[in-house]
Protein backbone atom coordinates (compact mmCIF):
# COMPACT_ATOMS: atom_id res chain seq x y z
CA UNK A 1 0.00 0.00 0.00
CA UNK A 2 1.44 3.26 -0.95
CA UNK A 3 -0.17 5.90 1.89
CA UNK A 4 0.20 9.83 1.75
CA UNK A 5 0.76 11.33 5.71
CA UNK A 6 0.13 14.81 6.65
CA UNK A 7 0.91 16.03 10.10
CA UNK A 8 0.22 20.15 10.15
CA UNK A 9 -1.89 19.79 13.56
CA UNK A 10 1.23 21.38 15.81
CA UNK A 11 3.82 23.86 14.89
CA UNK A 12 5.95 20.96 13.03
CA UNK A 13 4.45 20.81 9.24
CA UNK A 14 5.25 16.91 8.47
CA UNK A 15 4.74 14.73 5.19
CA UNK A 16 5.36 11.39 4.46
CA UNK A 17 5.65 8.68 2.29
CA UNK A 18 5.01 4.96 3.01
CA UNK A 19 5.51 2.07 0.86
CA UNK A 20 4.58 -1.64 1.61
CA UNK A 21 4.63 -0.75 5.66
CA UNK A 22 8.23 1.59 5.29
CA UNK A 23 8.47 5.05 5.28
CA UNK A 24 10.74 5.44 2.19
CA UNK A 25 10.84 9.51 2.58
CA UNK A 26 9.64 12.57 4.50
CA UNK A 27 10.00 16.03 4.55
CA UNK A 28 9.18 18.24 8.04
CA UNK A 29 9.63 21.85 9.07
CA UNK A 30 9.52 23.22 12.75
CA UNK A 31 8.87 27.29 11.85
CA UNK A 32 5.86 29.26 12.59
CA UNK A 33 3.57 29.61 10.04
CA UNK A 34 5.07 26.86 7.45
CA UNK A 35 2.51 25.07 6.62
CA UNK A 36 0.89 26.78 3.90
CA UNK A 37 3.80 27.36 2.06
CA UNK A 38 5.40 24.50 2.87
CA UNK A 39 2.79 21.31 2.18
CA UNK A 40 2.25 21.45 -0.96
CA UNK A 41 5.80 21.95 -1.43
CA UNK A 42 6.78 18.52 0.50
CA UNK A 43 4.08 16.26 -1.10
CA UNK A 44 5.67 17.55 -4.45
CA UNK A 45 9.59 16.71 -3.24
CA UNK A 46 8.47 13.72 -2.02
CA UNK A 47 6.48 12.20 -5.12
CA UNK A 48 9.40 13.22 -6.81
CA UNK A 49 11.90 11.75 -4.83
CA UNK A 50 10.16 8.80 -4.53
CA UNK A 51 9.21 8.07 -8.00
CA UNK A 52 5.39 7.62 -7.26
CA UNK A 53 3.00 8.82 -9.43
CA UNK A 54 -0.15 10.21 -7.62
CA UNK A 55 -2.28 8.09 -9.43
CA UNK A 56 -0.38 5.06 -7.34
CA UNK A 57 -1.35 6.26 -3.88
CA UNK A 58 -4.15 3.74 -2.23
CA UNK A 59 -4.98 6.72 0.58
CA UNK A 60 -4.04 10.06 2.21
CA UNK A 61 -3.88 10.05 5.86
CA UNK A 62 -4.13 13.37 7.58
CA UNK A 63 -3.50 14.04 11.41
CA UNK A 64 -7.35 14.73 12.78
CA UNK A 65 -6.56 16.70 15.72
CA UNK A 66 -6.82 18.21 18.64
CA UNK A 67 -4.36 20.92 17.99
CA UNK A 68 -3.78 24.32 15.69
CA UNK A 69 -7.03 25.88 14.06
CA UNK A 70 -5.34 27.15 10.93
CA UNK A 71 -2.74 23.95 10.89
CA UNK A 72 -5.58 21.26 10.58
CA UNK A 73 -7.25 23.20 8.07
CA UNK A 74 -4.24 23.62 6.29
CA UNK A 75 -4.05 19.74 6.06
CA UNK A 76 -7.22 18.43 5.88
CA UNK A 77 -8.32 20.53 3.05
CA UNK A 78 -4.67 19.60 1.25
CA UNK A 79 -5.61 15.64 1.77
CA UNK A 80 -9.51 16.20 0.62
CA UNK A 81 -8.30 17.75 -2.48
CA UNK A 82 -6.17 15.17 -3.28
CA UNK A 83 -8.44 11.85 -2.31
CA UNK A 84 -11.30 13.95 -3.99
CA UNK A 85 -8.58 14.35 -7.37
CA UNK A 86 -7.11 10.67 -7.05
CA UNK A 87 -10.78 9.44 -6.26
CA UNK A 88 -8.96 7.49 -3.33
CA UNK A 89 -9.57 7.07 0.54
CA UNK A 90 -9.10 9.40 3.20
CA UNK A 91 -8.24 8.67 6.38
CA UNK A 92 -7.81 10.09 9.77
CA UNK A 93 -5.55 9.42 12.34
CA UNK A 94 -6.14 11.60 16.28
CA UNK A 95 -3.11 13.38 16.63
CA UNK A 96 -2.25 12.88 20.08
CA UNK A 97 -2.47 9.18 18.95
CA UNK A 98 -0.51 9.56 16.47
CA UNK A 99 2.34 11.54 19.00
CA UNK A 100 1.81 8.23 21.33
CA UNK A 101 2.80 5.76 18.59
CA UNK A 102 5.48 8.14 17.85
CA UNK A 103 7.33 7.88 21.01
CA UNK A 104 6.39 3.83 21.37
CA UNK A 105 7.96 3.44 18.02
CA UNK A 106 11.64 5.36 19.19
CA UNK A 107 11.19 3.35 22.54
CA UNK A 108 10.13 0.27 21.95
CA UNK A 109 11.42 -1.26 24.77
CA UNK A 110 8.92 1.15 27.06
CA UNK A 111 6.24 -0.39 28.48
CA UNK A 112 4.67 2.94 30.78
CA UNK A 113 2.12 4.90 29.82
CA UNK A 114 2.33 8.07 27.57
CA UNK A 115 0.25 11.12 27.80
CA UNK A 116 0.71 13.11 24.36
CA UNK A 117 0.08 16.87 25.32
CA UNK A 118 -0.17 20.40 22.86
CA UNK A 119 0.01 23.46 24.55
CA UNK A 120 -3.69 25.27 24.36
CA UNK A 121 -2.11 28.45 25.90
CA UNK A 122 -1.67 29.26 29.40
CA UNK A 123 -1.79 26.53 31.54
CA UNK A 124 -4.27 24.71 29.61
CA UNK A 125 -3.35 21.55 27.50
CA UNK A 126 -5.01 19.19 25.04
CA UNK A 127 -4.30 15.76 26.44
CA UNK A 128 -4.72 12.10 26.33
CA UNK A 129 -3.42 8.81 27.83
CA UNK A 130 -2.33 5.75 26.29
CA UNK A 131 -0.97 2.35 27.08
CA UNK A 132 2.30 1.35 25.35
CA UNK A 133 0.19 -0.73 23.35
CA UNK A 134 -2.18 2.53 22.18
CA UNK A 135 -4.89 1.53 24.19
CA UNK A 136 -7.17 5.27 25.13
CA UNK A 137 -6.31 5.03 29.27
CA UNK A 138 -7.92 9.00 29.59
CA UNK A 139 -9.92 10.31 26.73
CA UNK A 140 -8.58 13.63 24.77
CA UNK A 141 -9.46 16.56 26.61
CA UNK A 142 -8.70 20.23 27.31
CA UNK A 143 -6.77 20.09 30.92
CA UNK A 144 -6.31 23.17 32.86
CA UNK A 145 -2.68 21.70 34.91
CA UNK A 146 -2.92 21.91 38.34
CA UNK A 147 -1.74 19.88 41.13
CA UNK A 148 -2.92 16.17 40.79
CA UNK A 149 -4.87 16.21 37.88
CA UNK A 150 -2.82 12.65 36.71
CA UNK A 151 -2.38 10.78 39.92
CA UNK A 152 -5.07 8.65 38.88
CA UNK A 153 -2.61 7.20 36.38
CA UNK A 154 0.90 8.41 38.23
CA UNK A 155 0.06 6.30 41.39
CA UNK A 156 -0.49 2.97 38.88
CA UNK A 157 2.76 3.30 37.55
CA UNK A 158 4.68 5.54 35.33
CA UNK A 159 3.77 8.06 32.82
CA UNK A 160 5.87 10.29 30.32
CA UNK A 161 4.55 13.39 29.01
CA UNK A 162 5.57 14.22 25.16
CA UNK A 163 4.94 17.48 22.96
CA UNK A 164 5.14 21.10 23.74
CA UNK A 165 2.85 21.26 26.11
CA UNK A 166 5.03 18.91 28.53
CA UNK A 167 7.89 21.44 28.85
CA UNK A 168 4.93 24.06 31.04
CA UNK A 169 3.36 21.10 32.91
CA UNK A 170 6.90 20.16 34.13
CA UNK A 171 7.03 22.62 37.76
CA UNK A 172 3.53 20.99 38.37
CA UNK A 173 3.40 17.31 37.45
CA UNK A 174 7.19 16.64 38.11
CA UNK A 175 6.66 16.24 41.59
CA UNK A 176 5.37 12.65 41.31
CA UNK A 177 8.01 9.94 41.58
CA UNK A 178 6.33 8.07 38.15
CA UNK A 179 6.25 11.01 35.88
CA UNK A 180 8.60 11.44 33.35
CA UNK A 181 9.09 14.05 30.63
CA UNK A 182 10.60 13.83 27.20
CA UNK A 183 10.26 17.64 26.26
CA UNK A 184 12.94 16.78 22.99
CA UNK A 185 10.29 14.19 21.08
CA UNK A 186 9.02 16.01 18.15
CA UNK A 187 5.38 14.76 16.40
CA UNK A 188 5.82 13.30 12.78
CA UNK A 189 3.69 12.08 9.88
CA UNK A 190 5.88 9.17 9.29
CA UNK A 191 4.39 7.72 12.55
CA UNK A 192 1.16 7.39 11.29
CA UNK A 193 1.81 4.30 9.28
CA UNK A 194 1.18 1.39 10.96
CA UNK A 195 -1.87 3.38 12.01
CA UNK A 196 -3.20 4.29 8.70
CA UNK A 197 -2.15 0.76 7.34
CA UNK A 198 -4.78 -0.57 10.13
CA UNK A 199 -7.40 1.79 8.97
CA UNK A 200 -7.08 1.65 5.28
CA UNK A 201 -7.20 -2.53 6.13
CA UNK A 202 -10.40 -2.13 8.14
CA UNK A 203 -12.49 0.25 6.15
CA UNK A 204 -12.49 2.47 8.10
CA UNK A 205 -12.41 5.56 5.89
CA UNK A 206 -13.41 9.49 6.17
CA UNK A 207 -15.98 11.06 4.07
CA UNK A 208 -14.00 13.27 1.37
CA UNK A 209 -17.07 16.12 1.52
CA UNK A 210 -18.03 15.97 4.95
CA UNK A 211 -14.97 14.87 7.53
CA UNK A 212 -13.84 17.73 9.71
CA UNK A 213 -11.07 17.78 11.84
CA UNK A 214 -11.34 17.40 15.68
CA UNK A 215 -11.03 20.79 17.06
CA UNK A 216 -11.93 20.22 20.84
CA UNK A 217 -12.55 23.90 21.14
CA UNK A 218 -14.56 26.65 19.41
CA UNK A 219 -12.26 28.73 16.93
CA UNK A 220 -12.13 32.27 18.40
CA UNK A 221 -11.29 34.92 15.51
CA UNK A 222 -9.20 37.32 16.76
CA UNK A 223 -8.94 41.83 15.51
CA UNK A 224 -6.25 41.32 13.53
CA UNK A 225 -3.07 44.05 14.00
CA UNK A 226 -2.73 44.38 10.42
CA UNK A 227 -2.46 48.02 9.75
CA UNK A 228 -5.39 48.42 7.19
CA UNK A 229 -7.29 45.41 7.98
CA UNK A 230 -10.64 46.02 9.90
Amino acid sequence: MNILMIETATAVCSVALGIDGRVVVKREADEPNAHSSKMNLFIGELMDESGLKPSELHAVCVSGGPGSYTGLRIGVSGAKGLCYGLKIPLLAVPTLKNMAAGYCQQHPDYDGMVCPMIDARRMECYAAIYSSSLDELKPVSADIIEPGIYDRWLDSGQVVFVGDGAEKCKAVLGVHPNARFDTDYRISAASMLPLAEKLLQEGRVEDVAYYEPFYLKDFVAKKSIVRGLF
